[in-house]
């Protein structure tokens, strides 16, 4: 019978059957034996056993100082005991573990991941240290989600080693500033954990919101995501969790990178440019107090470097980006919280003329969403003296234009609503 032995660095030998018999045998050398990974064929000549316990003698090739025999004695324990000379199969578990293999801490995998991503850049793509970083990169990401997430509930002691590295390391900054250079599952994989300690909480805090707040390029790295097709949507499923949190959807808001966001849905694939869309929509609409102080208070700023900007996306050819920002400005002027705003929206000639030429467009989609705008000109009861002869001047084509508008559309608040502005122009 024989035996292949190969040891390992650490001096752990490795003896598997090669004939009917399929036990395993596992024993220790002294590292002077043996260099790591040599392999040498051994052949069984006798074995015995007493309580379980399987001595072996082997015939082999000259080795100084070297006794296989001795090597195994009384360090497994073999069950059911073999029947000698009959090879049978047998099940053998070591006794001891001498060299068990530490498990790497949270600190240890968040060192790893920081040590690998600077060799993205310093390395030759498609180079060997490439491809090692890569490697190394998407192990660490694969065992800090298991960390995270698991099999089963998640242990808060190694969350909380995990989470307070990232934020002393500046991990989540470099995660997403060097996403582009990660393999597409590792991409996916900075996205679940990203998003996995931002929803972390702690009674009333939420820790990883508390650090970003005083992180905002962490914040504006994520927006210019959607500067690279290849990431924005990875970047953009980041950024739209963020923005469930106020502290941090302030900050954008307030920021001058907001205002970048009609550039990236103009000017991106239709994917992007929708994705980018949703998360302008949830920057203006999910925190509407706080959204309505700050239009409020800088209502010229958001009126040059906004509406300027975002009028582009009403008039855009896209039929999608069209009827979205037309619903979006809708939202934003219905809303109580913002009735300054849309005061001061309405006085404008130029939004007026605006939603009477998109009432006239071929799309009655299109023309349905401008109406929920232009209604809010007519039913102000206060019109400014400019918007009232806009009006009158126009009474008798509106009034034969809106009698026939939509009249196939069964909704009865629309009916309403259409039936008000009918009246509302007749008494000019």
């Amino acid at each position: 019978m024989r035996f292949s032995v190969t040891t390992t660095a650490l001096a752990l030998s490795i003896v598997s059957f090669s004939a009917s018999s399929a036990a395993i045998f596992c024993g220790i050398c002294p590292p002077s034996l043996f260099y790591a990974g040599q392999t040498r064929t051994l052949t069984l000549t006798k074995y015995t056993t007493s309580a379980g316990t399987v001595q072996c003698n082997f015939d082999s090739p000259p080795i100084s100082g070297f006794s296989p025999a001795c090597l195994y004695r009384s360090h497994f324990v073999i069950s059911p005991p073999p029947h000698h000379p009959t090879p049978v199969s047998l099940t053998v578990a070591p006794t001891m573990n001498f060299f068990k293999t530490k498990p790497r801490t949270p600190p240890d995998l968040v060192r790893g991941l920081r040590d690998a991503i600077p060799k993205l850049e310093t390395s030759a793509p498609g180079g060997e240290t490439r491809r090692k970083a890569n490697e190394d990169i998407s192990k660490n990401l694969q065992q800090i989600k298991s960390i995270l997430y698991g099999d089963g509930d998640p242990a808060p002691e190694l969350v909380a080693q995990l989470a307070q590295e990232t934020y002393q390391t500046d991990l989540l900054h470099h995660l997403v500033v060097h996403i582009a250079r990660f393999e597409f599952e590792a991409r996916k994989d900075v996205v679940q954990i990203f998003n996995n300690l931002l929803r972390r909480q702690i009674g009333s805090r939420w820790p990883t919101v508390e650090y970003l707040s005083a992180k905002h390029e962490v914040i504006f790295a994520t927006l210019a995501g959607y500067e690279n097709e290849e990431i924005a949507l990875n970047t953009g499923m980041i950024l739209k969790e963020m923005l469930r949190h106020e502290q941090l959807a302030k900050i954008l808001l307030h920021s001058d990178q907001f205002y970048k966001f009609p550039h990236y849905i103009e000017t991106t694939t239709f994917g992007i440019s929708c994705d980018a869309f949703a998360n302008l929509k949830e920057t203006l609409t999910r925190h509407k107090p706080m959204v309505a102080d700050y239009l409020d208070k800088n209502y010229d700023r958001f009126l040059v470097q906004f509406f300027s900007s975002f009028t582009t996306l009403i008039l855009s050819n896209n039929y999608v980006t069209k009827r979205q920002s037309l619903k979006l400005l809708g939202e934003i002027l219905l809303d109580r919280a913002n009735f300054n705003v849309m005061t001061r929206y309405i006085a404008s000639e130029a939004n007026l003329k605006m939603m009477m030429n998109l009432l006239r467009e071929k799309s009655k989609n299109i023309q349905f969403e401008a109406f929920h705008v232009f209604k809010v000109f007519v039913a102000n009861p206060k019109k400014p003296p400019q918007i009232e002869s806009i009006l009158r001047r126009n009474k008798e084509k509106l009034l034969v234009f809106l009698k026939s508008f939509h009249n196939d559309k069964d909704d009865e608040q629309f009916s309403d609503e259409k039936q008000f502005l009918i009246v509302q122009i007749q008494g000019l």
